[in-house]
């Protein structure tokens, strides 16, 4: 595949011939140049999701600086930041955190993150990949009658969300801490199903495991079109599914594509640290902003 550069000195090669791309010979901090942040920025709004190798000098503190060279971070709203940092998410596959499902990002706010950066720290011998689809390509593949209905659509979403499936699958430790600390507040947010991306004017879907019902609809009428417009984002044409090793990093537009880490690695270790920046409520085709209608503790705990 041939190698693409944006910039001098930024080069790209793109890992399939639709989303994905691996930037080779950078080394991140948080004092590159703004050039260079502009070059990755122009990569990541064209391939939606950047690899990088090679990484492994990279500590909270540095990961945290390189994040702040995109924009203000902002810390996960109901999980407690690692220890010692500002805003960085720990994922570690020991503690149950396998909630393997396709979701943009903490879309139950209505300003969600608008990039994520995760770097691997301990990545299995085998399994643990991620998957991303790109929102954006699935939105332009839609058949026009179905495009014309998406437009006008809005969904409901929440951090309240069917987080067993298949509940062989699930960890005892997860489902506690799913419990316990990512409902600790429960969030509903209506966000438009399709948003038109502030900076690319793109249009993508917003989907994902948040998404828990489309407005206006009944239950079985929600359920089955969230479906079909989720089928189009996950197909394989829209995908990628990146190999991690330690030290490699992976930047995404949060606003145009969901992910999935796959739960295939058993009991071996598996961590990896995220930050993700802040972005501005999703605006849709007829400009409307995404709204949060609801932000609580729950009944129980609010007692």
């Amino acid at each position: 595949m041939s190698v693409q550069a944006i910039r001098p000195g930024l080069d790209i090669v793109p890992v399939t011939g639709r989303v994905g791309a691996e930037i080779r010979g950078l080394k991140l901090s948080g004092s590159l140049d703004e050039a260079t942040v502009s070059a990755l920025l122009d990569a990541l709004h064209r391939h939606k999701v950047v690899f990088l190798r090679d990484q492994g000098h990279l500590d909270e503190a540095a990961h945290e600086a390189f994040g702040r060279l995109f924009g203000e971070l902002v810390a996960h709203p109901t999980v407690p930041s690692y220890a010692g940092t500002a805003g960085t998410l720990d994922i570690d596959g020991s503690r149950g955190e396998r909630a393997s499902s396709w979701h943009t990002d903490v879309t139950f706010e209505a300003a969600y993150p608008k990039i994520s950066i995760l770097r691997g720290v301990t990545i299995p011998e085998s399994g643990g990949d991620t998957l991303w689809a790109d929102t954006a390509a699935a939105y332009a593949g839609l058949p026009e009658p179905l495009r014309g209905l998406a437009d006008k659509l809005w969904v409901l979403h929440s951090n309240v969300y069917d987080y067993v499936g298949d509940k062989s699958s699930v960890h005892a430790e997860g489902r506690k801490r799913y419990d316990e600390v990512f409902t600790s507040t429960v969030y509903e947010t209506e966000h438009p199903l399709v948003h038109v991306h502030a900076e690319t004017g793109e249009r993508s879907l917003i989907l994902g495991h948040f998404a828990q019902k489309i407005l206006g609809l009944g239950s079985t009428d929600s359920r089955r079109l969230l479906a079909i417009f989720q089928d189009h984002v996950v197909r394989p044409e829209n995908t990628v599914r990146w190999r991690w090793r330690e030290g490699d990093v992976a930047i995404w537009d949060n606003r145009a594509t969901q992910h999935r880490a796959i739960d295939d690695y058993g009991d071996q270790p598996r961590i990896v640290r995220r930050v993700t920046v802040a972005g501005e409520a999703p605006v849709s085709v007829d400009g409307r902003r995404s709204e949060t209608r609801r932000k609580a503790r729950p009944a129980a705990v609010a007692a």
